[in-house]
């Protein structure tokens, strides 16, 4: 696999295990619909958070959120919509960012809650 691939997926655990210690139930994990992937998806109260997690080994290049653009918000939404629709949910729906960065052994996380409303 490949080291950025990894990267990923560590940082998706740490967000896991982030969410669960604030209080979040997880309902499911990579969600899929059609070019669509929901990373994590938890629920608080009567709100259904789809959290998109970025794993950055530098913020060199921008921090971790800077490299979600409008296209994968678009099919982030879609996404959600159908998941609620499916499932005939009658919810809040909200997009969350999970922002990582790992400088050595150290995770820096930053929990972005509505970010899309700052796109």
């Amino acid at each position: 696999m490949a080291e950025h691939n990894e990267l990923g997926k560590e940082g998706e655990k740490i967000a896991i295990n982030y969410l669960l210690k604030n209080e979040y139930r997880i309902v499911e994990k990579n969600y899929r619909f059609l070019k669509a992937e929901v990373d994590i998806i938890v629920q608080k109260e009567n709100t259904l958070i789809a959290v998109e997690v970025k794993t950055r080994s530098t913020d060199y290049f921008g921090d971790p959120q800077d490299f979600i653009n409008q296209k994968k918000i678009k099919l982030l939404v879609s996404a959600m919509d159908n998941y609620v629709v499916e499932r005939n949910l009658d919810v809040e729906v909200r997009f969350d960012i999970i922002a990582i960065i790992k400088e050595k052994c150290v995770f820096q996380i930053e929990h972005l809650k509505d970010a899309f409303l700052h796109f």
